[in-house]
């Protein structure tokens, strides 16, 4: 269940760095070189530096990216480039952003939340790289940046109502623009009493991760190396809870994009024969434009249709028989997670037809994600890439009915859409050792 607990978050002066817009970064997974090339040349305190630095000449042991981000935080914060607020509070965030032709705003709290692995449902499968790396930089900085994106459910709307009237006719304390055209705003609410009417509504809530299973997972690893050495919390700000960004479902504002899939490195790939084997279970229809098959594979979705590009042919692949899942996998599945098109992709097409299976998917051997259809057939082009797989969005509810059964999606199911900014508010540990 929901334990949230207000806090007294850092945020960056804009006194001493201007405009926030440019000292914020996407999520540490979506920091690509030019994306870090780009945060670097913003701002000497972009919080990029921290997050995802660069590797430089002889970096060893006692010198490298995880301490030099502990070096900018102490310098920050000592040189009062980020300061803290003087009393514990619930941040209302709000992402105001288009998609779909539609202008949309996706209202959430940015909170502590105790972390309670057993009562916070997963819906993806993570990997050892981004773990062990997230780790590293937490022990080297004890510190929270990145927010853990949660859902949960509440028709009601109770604790939404509250934060609203907080907040009514008060300007943001921090407003933000992302690389996207995207606004991004944040109210510091410090009311007890409103504090604890949200801290009631959503007490009895289940959490659903909706992005940052990786940092999750690393606050737990990091907990249990806490505990483990006998240290204590020492502040609500501590290790045994997380900086969270918790967003109702019930909520209008919600947009969920499609992650599709890359594949490369298939030894002795035959494009032809490719699409003669997926015959089998898929009805295959050829379109003339990557348009005119996203729109065959949109006016699929019901019929589970993903779409599949590979040197010059534009196909729409539509299964046949959604009993195919328990004919090609010795996995017991729940109807819910066998009728994903991921699924269907992944167990059908990749592991059956191509031999990718989970070991090479852990090991991020043979396939690569995008969030843009554009891309994906441009890299096939260019030779990059041998297949290009585009599928529709998974729902909300799907998301949350997959967790509710323990099973948890391949990595990269979902793209929750604006991604949260990093550097809006920070949380520092304070632990006794």
């Amino acid at each position: 269940m929901a334990t949230i607990i207000p806090f007294r978050g850092y945020r960056f002066d804009p006194n001493r760095v201007g405009s926030i817009s440019d000292v914020v970064a996407p999520p540490y997974d979506r920091v690509y070189p030019d994306v870090r090339a780009a945060c670097y040349e913003r701002s000497p305190y972009n919080i990029v530096r921290i997050i995802k630095g660069k590797v430089e000449p002889g970096d060893d042991e006692t010198e490298n990216v995880y301490t030099r981000a502990a070096g900018f935080l102490r310098r920050w914060v000592d040189e009062g480039v980020l300061v803290r607020d003087s009393a514990p509070a619930l941040y209302v965030y709000h992402q105001e952003y288009s998609f779909d032709g539609q202008r949309l705003t996706r209202k959430g709290i940015v909170a502590l939340g105790k972390l309670e692995p057993e009562k916070v449902h997963a819906h993806e499968k993570t990997l050892k790289g981004p773990k062990a790396d997230r780790l590293k930089l937490m022990r080297a900085t004890e510190a929270n940046f990145g927010h853990i994106f949660m859902l949960y459910s509440d028709p009601e709307r109770t604790a939404d109502r509250e934060l609203a009237r907080a907040i009514d006719g008060v300007g943001p304390l921090i407003q933000a623009a992302d690389g996207d055209g995207n606004t991004h705003r944040v109210w510091r609410v410090e009311d007890p009493d409103v504090i604890e009417q949200v801290q009631s509504a959503l007490s009895g809530r289940d959490l659903y991760i909706a992005d940052g299973h990786h940092r999750y997972e690393t606050a737990v690893d990091y907990m249990g190396e806490c505990l483990s050495s006998g240290w204590t919390p020492a502040a609500p700000e501590s290790f045994d809870v997380r900086m969270m960004s918790l967003f109702n479902v019930a909520e209008p504002g919600m947009s969920i994009r499609p992650i599709h899939r890359l594949i490369h490195g298939l030894a002795g790939f035959e494009p032809e024969a490719f699409l003669r084997a997926v015959e089998e279970q898929f009805s295959v229809a050829i379109h003339p434009s990557l348009d005119a098959m996203a729109e065959a594979t949109r006016e699929g979705q019901e019929q589970h249709t993903i779409g599949c590009y590979t040197r010059g042919v534009y196909a729409a692949l539509r299964l046949r028989d959604e009993g195919i899942i328990d004919r090609v996998s010795d996995e017991v599945w729940s109807t819910d997670y066998r009728r994903l098109d991921v699924t269907i992709l992944h167990a059908a097409i990749l592991e059956r037809l191509l031999g990718i299976n989970a070991a090479a998917l852990e090991e991020q051997r043979n396939v690569a994600y995008t969030v843009d259809a554009a891309e994906g057939i441009a890299a096939v082009d260019s030779g990059a890439e041998q297949l290009f797989f585009l599928l529709n969005a998974t729902a909300a509810d799907e998301v949350i009915r997959v967790a509710d059964h323990g099973e948890k999606m391949p990595q990269k199911s979902t793209d929750f859409y604006p991604k949260l900014l990093t550097g809006l508010v920070l949380s520092v540990m304070e632990i006794q050792k």
